[in-house]
């Protein structure tokens, strides 16, 4: 069978940014970060002060369904976005086109606040028992059968948990559901919120959160700083897209994945790099056709001369005329959406013809001696981009997205 070309036509967001694409892709371009003070969790408890939270998310104003009122924050994160992304592309769901859907989510960490709260309860107060819903708002698939349930979309639904590739490995996924012909559609992407004392109090003994902010591939970086969120794209046919008169934001053409088999928590750069050059094979790219990078960069010290390292490992000479950013300087590292997050900005980057910064740059690291855009958005037409998402324990997913 021929394989069919994959486009987006929808896309939504909710991130620290805003609540909706048109906030998220206006403080991209303009270096905005959306990092401030943590909000509901003391600071003095976990070890360190600032987070990227949503902006004023007040369920009960944008949720009217009350029982969509009582669903994890987590869930709540990967709806609103599945239904801009929806509205965006112009869809509607038939029982037909529903049996010919798939969703496929990347969630990480689940319902942490909800767990939080119950074992709060538990531990602390003595209570004897949890909320009866407990478990569906806690289970990772939460999100996936909730979006399944509001279009009636009816196909292939799944939840993949692969830490901070999360989010790349349910789009790749996608991807080649359509491209192979198993489905026609598919909404794809990521959630999370996990702002709570007990998951916080996880990542402080960790200690990679920064203290003040991240500066991806700086010389003075001192780690991640969390966000939380969730993005959803639309994928379809571009015979279909083009059939009902679709915009079409940009071609998904090709994905890579990879396991380092190396360390739970330690990057290598053998992965990376292979999870690079799978992708650009799938897509039928030439290193040479790439002008875009939407990086991993999570201001950490291990991961960001890593990544440096498998850039140019994969693009040799090339290398040096890549524009490189990290979009975690703005909307903060939010773990299994990360990824969703980040596709979508490369998704619009490719549409507008404007790459977006690393914010927050201050000096490079003689080990990252890329083009990291520092600071200010560049207007430029590249053919390709990648975006890209390494996990702990070790596992890489890498999309290719062309211009439309």
């Amino acid at each position: 069978m021929t394989e069919r070309s994959v486009v987006v036509t929808g896309v939504g967001v909710v991130s620290a940014l805003g609540l909706d694409h048109g906030a998220f892709w206006s403080a991209l371009r303009e270096g905005r970060s959306g990092i401030a003070e943590l909000r509901g969790v003391d600071p003095e408890q976990v070890g360190f002060r600032y987070g990227a939270q949503l902006p004023e998310f007040v369920p009960a104003e944008i949720l009217p369904d009350k029982e969509d009122q009582t669903l994890d924050r987590c869930v709540q994160v990967g709806l609103l976005p599945a239904r801009e992304a929806v509205a965006d592309a112009g869809l509607t769901f038939d029982a037909e086109l529903g049996a010919r859907a798939a969703v496929v989510t990347g969630c990480a960490v689940g319902g942490k606040l909800t767990e939080d709260g119950e074992f709060r309860k538990l531990y602390a107060e003595n209570k004897k028992r949890f909320h009866p819903l407990t478990v569906p708002r806690v289970m990772g698939n939460a999100g996936a059968s909730r979006i399944s349930l509001e279009f009636g979309i009816t196909g292939p639904v799944f939840n993949l948990s692969t830490a901070c590739s999360s989010a790349n490995h349910a789009i790749g996924h996608a991807f080649w559901l359509v491209r192979s012909g198993a489905v026609d559609v598919a909404l794809a992407g990521g959630h999370e919120a996990f702002f709570c004392l007990g998951h916080l109090k996880a990542w402080d003994a960790l200690r990679v959160v920064a203290p003040d902010t991240i500066r991806p591939f700086c010389r003075d970086r001192s780690g991640m700083i969390l966000g939380e969120g969730g993005a959803m794209l639309v994928l379809e046919t571009r015979e279909a897209a083009q059939r009902r008169g679709a915009r079409i934001y940009a071609e998904l053409a090709g994905f890579g994945m990879t396991s380092d088999a190396h360390h739970l928590t330690m990057p290598s750069v053998d992965g990376p790099a292979r999870a690079i050059a799978a992708a650009l094979h799938d897509a039928r790219l030439e290193p040479e056709q790439v002008g875009y990078i939407n990086a991993h960069g999570t201001g950490t010290p291990a991961n960001d001369p890593n990544e440096t390292k498998a850039i140019r490992a994969v693009f040799g000479a090339h290398a040096d005329r890549l524009a490189v950013s990290s979009t975690k300087s703005m909307h903060g590292h939010a773990l299994g959406a990360a990824g969703a997050l980040e596709g979508v900005a490369t998704v619009l980057a490719l549409h507008h013809g404007v790459l977006p910064p690393t914010a927050n740059f201050t000096e490079a690291d003689p080990e990252c001696d890329l083009d990291y855009l520092p600071n200010r958005a560049r207007a430029q037409q590249v053919e390709a981009a990648l975006s890209n998402s390494f996990a702990f324990g070790g596992l890489n997913a890498v999309l290719a997205f062309r211009r439309a």
